[in-house]
């Protein structure tokens, strides 16, 4: 990534459809100097909180205001490294505030970090929150979902079948706060491409909406749109819990721009460097020099030249290898490194997602007019004139635009109604009911 490209970015944080308060906190920290950008980029948090009354609340507030303050001021010598500090420093600073306070003992939360700099993406993660990313109409998932599922789905423990259907998704079996100690999961740095959304979100998103409908929204609509349909989406389909997203858009490369030098030390990828090449090079020009004197009537000359070449190539060799990282191994249960995206889905926008849109704002407008909500109607029919007309124009994307600003525009009137009201609608049961029966 380049300092020139330029970021779209959103977030939104909604308390949902059943709780009293928002125990989800979100943050970003965008770089405004060049300088600062290129030591550390900019970072982007998702913490979900865990605990009665106000102590999630309190768990992800410390955790979105300690994490990036920690991670600027670190001395580790790369971002990988100082992440994972400043996430364990982060996860001290939650826990003995537990130990103040009898009522905050064990709170918790999860936290998910996204950085962007000249590495590329780099990612911090504990919990069941999720990072994914869009590339090329695909959704990837960056993250292992640190919860009783996923970790019996990975120790092959039953059928994924069997695993989703039986047992509880709301265990998690890692989080920031209740240990003095956490398991940071470090990914990355990836590189990050031209045109690549990051989507950020805490589990009440990913209960009610599709991986395949979080990438569609991602990739065809602003972030700040494409974060306002994910909520309004969740909420309609019951929003059991708090919900929150943040979208990042890399933009294009401009014309002339330079790459950056990350001004701390990139860890070893295992990749040559100059001087590892430059030292192959002058070895290889000896065996090759070595090679034609033997073979026109030089042996006494070119054998040993050739011979001390090739013994100087396994020493080098040799050396090289022991710069190199470890290599991933699955001796540790809970180790969650991979070198592929932990799932991945289409991000497509189809004639059947368009189809679904198309029926929630049907239903939703039918059960507006029934129960007289106070939106505004002109908006909304013309947003929804132009949905039409651009579908009849088998412009499939300006259509999507229009219908999910509609069913924004529908949901704004039924925010206005009370709170039994609101509760009671019709259109939760309708749009629970399409939930389930698009679930396998």
């Amino acid at each position: 990534m380049l300092w020139e490209q330029q970021l779209e970015f959103a977030s939104l944080s909604d308390v949902g459809m059943r709780r009293q308060n928002n125990q989800d906190s979100v943050t970003t920290s965008v770089e405004s100097e060049r300088e600062d950008w290129e030591r550390t980029g900019h970072m982007f948090i998702v913490a979900d909180g865990m605990g009665g009354h106000a102590v999630g609340e309190l768990a992800s507030k410390i955790a979105i205001d300690t994490l990036p303050l920690t991670y600027k001021k670190s001395a580790c010598t790369t971002n990988g490294d100082a992440l994972r500090d400043a996430m364990e420093q982060t996860n001290s600073v939650i826990f003995e505030r537990g130990n103040l306070n009898r009522e905050f003992e064990r709170m918790g939360t999860t936290c998910s970090a996204l950085v962007l700099g000249p590495e590329g993406a780099l990612i911090g993660h504990v919990g069941d929150s999720r990072i994914y990313r869009t590339r090329n109409n695909r959704i990837d998932q960056l993250t292992f979902d640190h919860s009783l599922q996923w970790e019996m789905l990975k120790r092959g423990q039953g059928s994924p079948e069997d695993i989703f259907l039986h047992q509880p998704k709301n265990i998690i079996t890692r989080s920031m706060g209740p240990e003095p100690e956490v398991q940071v999961d470090i990914e990355g740095p990836y590189p990050a491409m031209p045109g690549d959304a990051y989507i950020l979100c805490s589990d009440g998103l990913t209960n009610h909406v599709t991986d395949e409908e979080i990438g569609v929204a991602a990739t065809q609509l602003s972030p700040r749109a494409a974060c306002r349909f994910l909520v309004n989406l969740t909420n309609l389909r019951g929003g059991t819990d708090n919900v929150s997203v943040t979208i990042v858009k890399i933009g294009a490369i401009p014309q002339g721009a330079t790459p950056s030098t990350p001004r701390r030390t990139p860890a070893n990828t295992g990749e040559l460097s100059g001087l590892w090449l430059g030292m192959a090079w002058i070895v290889a020009a000896f065996f090759c020099l070595g090679t034609i004197l033997a073979l026109t009537g030089f042996p006494f000359t070119g054998l040993p030249v050739a011979a001390t070449a090739i013994l100087t190539a396994g020493y080098l060799l040799h050396r090289w290898r022991k710069t190199l990282p470890p290599s991933p191994t699955n001796d540790n249960a809970h180790s969650t490194i991979l070198w592929r995206p932990y799932r991945s889905s289409p991000a497509k926008l189809t004639r059947g997602i368009l189809n679904q849109v198309i029926q929630i704002q049907q239903q939703m407008a039918q059960v507006a007019e029934e129960e007289a909500w106070k939106y505004d109607k002109e908006r909304f029919e013309s947003l929804t004139e132009q949905a039409y007309k651009a579908l009849k124009d088998k412009s499939h994307h300006t259509a999507f635009v229009h219908f999910t600003d509609s069913v924004h525009s529908l949901m704004d009137g039924l925010k206005k109604k009370t709170p039994k009201k609101k509760k009671d609608s019709k259109i939760f049961r309708m749009s629970e009911l399409a939930a389930q029966q698009k679930k396998p």
